[in-house]
């Protein structure tokens, strides 16, 4: 629970607060880490701020994600057969969820051709959203998911899909498996909109590093960056 992540500093009180805020706002939010970085601990953890009169659709390789909500429905892939017949691929769950009429959609990770779909589900009307990504920054969470909508032969001019990207995305929380083994909560950032063909990215917060200890212990310190978020007014 997020009380456990406090606990261990991977969040402090505030940031806690303010995670809580961006689901029960229903921002669509992108997960961002590298492997073992806590990602879907994470995801699993921000999912119980989901209200239980809400419809969750979940979509998953592998069922690991946890929800304690009463609506839930679980939609995991299915590999091949040894006839090579009977794959359900992520893109084809994403596609069918929205026929499920989800007030949110949970995808465990985005890590192919469902990407687009993902982002035209978060574009039209099912707020709320979450999702992972491998990534080692915010910033590389984004060209992640450009890469990725490529991967599936659509040929969307660069300046569309960044524009899709930055209306379909609101906030990429970033974890990080720091050099000691303790994972962080490194940054939390809002996508602005777009400034010509780039996306703008505002840090709401962000880990600052000041050294390590005698035992070879990270320190550093999460802290507000003094940027006020544009979701304020909603909050």
């Amino acid at each position: 629970g997020m009380d456990d992540l406090i606990r261990y500093g991977t969040v402090t009180p505030p940031v806690a607060e303010t995670l809580r805020a961006i689901v029960e706002l229903r921002l669509n939010v992108v997960i961002s880490g590298g492997t073992g970085a806590g990602k879907t601990t994470l995801l699993n953890i921000l999912s119980g701020y989901i209200s239980e009169d809400e419809r969750i659709v979940t979509i998953e390789d592998s069922a690991e994600l946890q929800l304690q909500q009463q609506h839930v429905v679980r939609l995991e892939t299915r590999p091949p057969n040894i006839e090579g017949k009977g794959q359900v691929t992520q893109r084809e769950l994403v596609r069918n969820s929205l026929r499920m009429r989800p007030e949110r959609i949970v995808i465990g990770e985005v890590r192919g051709a469902e990407a687009l779909d993902m982002l035209q589900a978060m574009n039209t009307g099912h707020d709320g959203s979450l999702t992972t990504v491998h990534a080692n920054t915010a910033r590389d969470a984004l060209g992640r998911i450009e890469n990725m909508v490529a991967m599936g032969g659509i040929n969307l001019p660069i300046k569309a899909l960044r524009t899709q990207i930055a209306s379909a995305v609101n906030i990429v929380v970033q974890t990080t498996r720091l050099e000691d083994g303790s994972r962080r909560l490194t940054s939390i950032q809002e996508i602005n909109g777009m400034e010509g063909d780039v996306i703008t990215m505002s840090e709401i917060f962000g880990y600052t590093r000041s050294g390590m200890d005698e035992h070879g212990n990270v320190l550093g310190e999460l802290s507000a960056s003094g940027i006020v978020p544009a979701f304020h007014k909603r909050l």
